[in-house]
């Protein structure tokens, strides 16, 4: 066997380039002491041509076609000598059958997108295109990771903040000197710090154009600012650096990723394996649909495109090419980026065949859920997709994955807003969703610990302040006619919609904020939110910004001074989740005998709760060995608009009832008490219309 760490001599000659056969395990191209390894597969192409260009050119200065000699099995790989990486892109042409009927759309004149390729050219300035096609990049990994070591966190030991890098930083109130980039992020990391989250969910990162479906509404340029039509899934967005990255592509996002990983923060990215940037019939075809269209996409009878993605497309997810193919870009992230999980968007659909139908054991899941080098990232799916499929509790891949949370997120929005009705199933969620997580479904004995990804707003739908200021969504200005984006919002306006200057109704509003925060910091299950929701970002309304460039998505940091006070109760019930395992984890029996977990009623000796109650509470209990005594936290939620006394549950001497958070407020306007602060509780609570409150046991 040949070794490729030293110089190789050549075989052959090709338009005047040294060549030989190439590593036909390696695809992509890889850089080599002394050239370049370039390996593609195609299955119904009859021959491959690879293209050289100057930067930034359009027209190739040198094509190299492959000799037969140069394919084993569908592979083709050559080794080119005599090229220096800094000076050259490439892309490929592939011959073969036209036969749109049969999903065959090979054209020798198209030029192809490596699929595996590490960075992709044009991308650089965001909001412009500065190249006809898509071209490749070699890329030389240069990052020292050093002997950090990959976490072990259990994911029931995070507190998610989803984000999108470039709105992040953009708005001119960011204060960051790189705004909109990797570089903007770190310099925020000591925010993150101070908040007290210990995880990161990055909207897409992946290359994706953002300049495909450009348009003008209201003399505003709209462009696709989520990044949910990926054109590369092995390339970060080169769009989001601060400096260009010509062949050390990825540098700047590692360096963030290891400052966030030195202030113990992991990172989890949004992957998008379900469709691709290609579209439909009428989209362009720069990379899958003329390397094996008919393997790839999932194709109707009559070679059109199955669209359970909403997106115009649908991936192939379960043929063994694209299983690999996925298997391979999330083993490159974990590797080469050091990621510590992924959220799969519209996650139903790697569940499906060929025909679009559901599968009962998916190869594709099977494949993820034993793959060794992802044995200890988090695997979280978002258990639906477009086509209809709703899998929330029943994702058929067992404990090893977990899922957003749907049926919480509906459940608590509409029982906080007063939907009474919703009282069992919004204790449920609570408690950890148990129904849907514990013994006798798909995850096994699990209770929600690790199984379920709880959260009431995220990127797509209303801002948490959004939520509790408008009845309707007010999508005027996607071009749409209001008609995109969600109707079911479970939103309530507390009185105004939209800006007022109303005093009761902005006190209404926060206090529902802080009513929301506080449930779900207090609810088994790891919890989620959007950035920005902890000092009461607002996008006016507009509950799908997926187009909106523009100080509507971007976090408006002005809001963290002017609400300080929601952000300091945001830290607060941060760390009071942290404080009390009990919550986030199954811990011995308790010392004074209260059950591991209940609801409760008003009175909290019944535990029964009636179906359409206005006011209910979950006890935890526990026995915290570290600490060495009991961990008991109670948690009430009054939705009525008039007070209601509760009672506490006896304690058994365990203990005395403390107050830690009143949402309502006390004489003083003080929402929560820090340790060695908190209000002793005798027997029984007045709770004010519409508040949450939070009690533990203390032994003095």
């Amino acid at each position: 066997m040949l070794d490729y760490s030293v110089s190789v001599s050549p075989l052959g000659e090709i338009e005047g380039f040294p060549v030989r056969p190439g590593l036909f395990d390696v695809f992509g191209a890889m850089p080599l002491p002394s050239g370049v390894n370039f390996t593609i597969h195609t299955h119904g192409g009859t021959s491959c041509e690879l293209l050289l260009f100057r930067k930034g050119a359009e027209e190739p200065y040198a094509v190299l076609q492959f000799p037969e000699e140069y394919k084993i099995g569908d592979v083709y790989s050559m080794m080119v000598f005599g090229l220096e990486v800094e000076e050259f892109e490439y892309a490929y042409r592939i011959d073969g059958p036209y036969d749109p009927e049969k999903g065959l759309l090979f054209d020798k004149k198209n030029i192809l997108l490596d699929p595996y390729a590490r960075a992709v050219t044009g991308q650089g300035t965001w909001g412009s295109q500065s190249q006809e096609h898509y071209h490749a990049r070699v890329v030389k990994d240069v990052f020292d990771w050093g002997t950090m070591p990959q976490s072990k966190k259990e994911l029931n030991e995070l507190v998610i903040y989803e984000l999108h890098v470039r709105g992040f930083t953009k708005h001119p109130s960011s204060g960051v000197r790189q705004k909109g980039t990797f570089a903007g992020l770190k310099e925020k990391i000591p925010y993150l710090k101070e908040l007290g989250i210990n995880a990161v969910e990055l909207m897409p990162i992946f290359e994706f154009d953002e300049t495909m479906n450009a348009r003008e509404v209201n003399g505003k340029t709209l462009l696709d600012y989520w990044g949910y039509n990926t054109v590369g899934f092995f390339a970060p967005n080169s769009s989001y650096t601060a400096a260009e990255e010509y062949n050390h592509e990825g540098t700047e996002l590692k360096e963030l990723i290891k400052s966030l990983h030195d202030n113990g923060i992991e990172v989890i990215l949004d992957v998008v394996f379900n469709h691709t940037a290609e579209g439909n019939e009428l989209g362009p075809s720069f990379c899958f649909k003329g390397l094996d269209n008919n393997e790839y996409y999932m194709l109707t009878p009559d070679g059109n495109y199955y669209n359970f993605s909403g997106c115009g497309n649908t991936l192939n997810c379960n043929n063994p090419i694209v299983r690999q193919m996925i298997a391979d870009c999330l083993r490159y992230w974990t590797i080469s980026y050091r990621v510590d999980g992924f959220r799969f968007d519209l996650a139903s659909i790697l569940g499906r065949s060929e025909d679009g139908s559901p599968m009962n054991n998916p190869p594709l899941l099977q494949t993820l859920t034993y793959d060794p080098i992802l044995s200890n990232v988090k695997l979280i799916a978002e258990a639906w997709d477009a086509g209809g499929m709703y899998q929330v509790g029943s994702f058929p891949a067992g404990k090893r994955w977990a899922e957003w949370n749907g049926r919480y997120r509906d459940a608590i929005r509409g029982y906080l807003k007063g939907d009474c009705w919703l009282a069992w199933e919004a204790a449920w969620s609570v408690a950890g969703s148990s129904d849907l997580y514990g013994e006798g479904n798909s995850h096994g004995n699990y209770a929600g610990y690790n199984s379920c990804v709880n959260f009431i707003t995220c990127h797509d739908g209303f801002t948490l302040y959004d939520l509790y200021s408008y009845n309707q969504k007010h999508n005027e200005n996607n071009g749409w006619d209001n008609t995109d984006g969600a109707n079911d919002n479970r939103s309530w306006n507390c009185g105004a919609e939209g800006e007022t200057q109303d005093p009761e109704v902005l006190k209404l509003r926060f206090r529902m904020i802080r009513n929301a925060c506080a449930v779900l910091m207090c609810s088994r299950g790891t919890p989620m939110f959007l950035a920005g929701d902890e000092f009461g970002n607002t996008q006016f309304g507009n509950n799908n910004g997926y187009c909106q460039d523009n100080e509507l998505s971007w976090l408006d940091w002005t809001y963290l001074e002017k609400n300080r006070d929601l952000f300091e109760f945001f830290k607060f019930m941060i760390a009071y989740r942290f404080r009390h395992p009990v919550i986030r984890k199954e811990l011995p029996r308790a010392v004074c005998g209260m059950d591991a977990l209940h609801a409760h009623d008003v009175n909290a000796d019944r535990v029964n709760i009636p179906r359409d109650t206005r006011v209910f509470a979950t006890s935890f209990a526990g026995y915290d060995k570290e600490k060495g005594q009991d961990d008991v936290v109670y948690l009430a939620i009054n939705t009525y608009w008039e007070d209601v006394e509760i009672t506490l549950p006896k304690t058994n001497r365990a203990g005395y009832w403390y107050l830690s958070v009143n949402t309502y407020g006390d004489e003083n306007g003080r929402y929560f008490y820090e340790e060695h602060e908190e209000r002793r509780i005798e027997g029984s609570f007045v709770m004010k219309p519409r508040t949450v409150a939070v009690f533990h046991v203390k032994k003095y």
